[in-house]
């Protein structure tokens, strides 16, 4: 009897103790977790540290002093050189001040032409106007032709040879417009207003060219009577929208400027 006691005894101390079994088994498997929680950690931040030190050796210059050292607690930004800012602001710069240059060069254009045609400005005949497209000179047709004509009248000459003096030193684009009033024109030279202001038009680019104006810088347009600048109802109206106007354009229309990528 009394060995069978005690076999009962040791049967109960050892269920007692089968905890520490299953507690040594979670401490394992949570070490392993921990373990395997810090593998992945070393193996993102090795990684992170091989994208890092790529991406600074694309963007980099060759000087070496502009790498930004790689820390492993924190996100590493990317250095761009930082002459492509100061580049691109030079060129903003430069862009800027060429184009105050050139408007100060139109001015300065604009004024002259007003100085050589200052009689027919104060009488009315001459109209000149200042714009972001350029510089128009607008002329009164009876200063220049004599009307259903488009042969040049022998005053007129010395008009556009004024005008002629100031543009021909310079690389200005130039539009000559041809205009008329809406009443209509049957003659044995014009069986229209089209043909008559095209006509009027050839006739003062064909003056500019002999008085030393490129003539790959010249244009002639005819309009006719299709943009009035005052209405055609009145006879003051139609004699406004008899014009010829001499346009120099502060840039050309058919060429696109280039600008340079700063990388």
């Amino acid at each position: 009897m009394l060995r069978k006691r005690k076999q009962k005894n040791d049967d109960h101390t050892e269920n007692q103790e089968r905890w520490l079994v299953s507690y040594a088994d979670f401490i394992t498997l949570l070490f392993a977790f921990f373990v395997v929680m810090y593998a992945v950690s070393s193996v993102n931040e090795g990684k992170y540290r091989v994208l890092s030190s790529s991406l600074v050796s694309a963007f980099k210059s060759s000087n070496p002093t502009n790498a930004v050292p790689v820390q492993s607690t924190e996100f590493i930004p990317i250095n761009i050189h930082p002459s492509n800012e100061t580049d691109s602001i030079k060129l903003i710069d430069n862009l800027s001040i060429h184009k105050a240059k050139k408007q100060e060069k139109m001015k300065s254009m604009a004024k002259n032409i007003l100085h050589a045609l200052d009689p027919l400005v104060k009488d009315g005949q001459v109209r000149i106007t200042q714009s972001s497209l350029g510089i128009t000179v607008e002329i009164n047709a009876s200063v220049l032709f004599s009307p259903g004509q488009a042969k040049l009248a022998e005053n007129s000459s010395l008009t556009l040879q004024a005008v002629a003096n100031v543009i021909k030193g310079h690389e200005h684009e130039i539009h000559v417009e041809g205009h008329t009033d809406n009443l209509p024109i049957h003659n044995g030279s014009f069986p229209s207003n089209w043909e008559l202001s095209t006509a009027r038009a050839s006739s003062v680019v064909r003056l500019f060219i002999e008085n030393g104006v490129e003539a790959q810088r010249l244009t002639a347009v005819g309009y006719g009577e299709n943009r009035p600048i005052e209405s055609n109802d009145t006879p003051e109206g139609r004699k406004r929208n008899r014009r010829v106007s001499v346009m120099i354009l502060s840039a050309d229309p058919d060429k696109v400027t280039e600008i340079p990528i700063v990388e």
